[in-house]
């Protein structure tokens, strides 16, 4: 996609916000354009997917009475397009007035608008408010590395700051709360945490941490970074096996949390964290 192209989007836009059902609210991005761009050519064979979590969806019933859910949504690494934020927000919005005889009747629409706009199948889980009380809240699984004492000077990806040991190899789950990257359209901050579960030769933790926070600068969509700190990492290191997830902040009642794994994954914490 163009940079003219992506400009079509509602981001950075002042909006209207409609209230009847518009599915041509949606405005997919072709994937192709950030992966041609990728340090790996062509990019790794991997598992993945991009895992939403709407937490402002409703509805009205058929008596016009407001319904409220919550939904996850995941989008699989292999549809050819990603869905522009508030696009979806706007869309999930349009749901607002619309009246409508059931909650499969309302999944069945956004089953059929999700996947045409994605390009492929999308699974949907929608969570009733009689499970809202159980929807948890925990840190991600690993070795903290934010503690480290670093003095940080690169604020835009250098995949030259990771540092291998060839003669050591390692198996660890490494994680920190200092990624940050910015809106490619709005420039607007995202705040995400990064989760790294690594098998080979072992990475130095302070490089790591420093090319974490190299992305603090740098205008990316989420889906994006998280597949350029996939390859950089299987580049520079080549490890036998690779599995990045990053969980990011919410902005508009949205959340997007992308995996990238050299080996399937049969399940992921379905838990948010504090700052989500």
């Amino acid at each position: 996609m163009t940079n003219r192209e992506l400009h079509q989007a509602p981001l950075g836009k002042e909006t209207h916000y409609p209230d009847q059902y518009d599915p041509t609210l949606l405005f997919p991005i072709p994937r192709s354009g950030g992966r041609s761009q990728l340090s790996l050519q062509p990019h790794p064979q991997w598992y993945g997917a991009d895992i939403w979590n709407a937490y402002e969806l409703s509805w009205l019933n058929p008596k016009g009475k407001p319904q409220v859910a919550m939904a996850r949504f995941t989008f699989e690494a292999v549809a050819p397009n990603i869905i522009e934020s508030k696009s979806f927000k706007l869309y999930l919005n349009s749901f607002n007035q619309t009246r409508l005889d059931s909650t499969e009747s309302l999944l069945a629409h956004l089953q059929q608008d999700l996947s045409a706009a994605s390009g492929a199948p999308v699974s949907i889980q929608l969570i009733k408010p009689a499970s809202f009380a159980r929807q948890a809240i925990e840190d991600l699984d690993g070795t903290l590395l934010d503690e480290l004492d670093i003095a940080p000077s690169q604020y835009e990806p250098d995949a030259s700051l990771l540092q291998c040991q060839p003669e050591t190899i390692v198996q660890e789950t490494l994680v920190s709360n200092l990624l940050k990257s910015n809106c490619p359209v709005t420039r607007q901050p995202d705040w995400g945490s990064l989760q790294i579960r690594y098998e080979g030769p072992a990475i130095n933790h302070v490089s790591l941490l420093e090319y974490i926070i190299s992305y603090r600068s740098h205008d990316g969509f989420h889906e994006q970074c998280v597949e350029q700190v996939f390859c950089d990492i299987m580049k520079h290191c080549q490890p036998v096996n690779l599995f990045i997830y990053a969980r990011y902040t919410r902005r508009g009642g949205l959340d997007i949390n992308p995996w990238r794994s050299t080996f399937p994954v049969s399940s992921l914490p379905a838990a948010r964290q504090a700052r989500q």
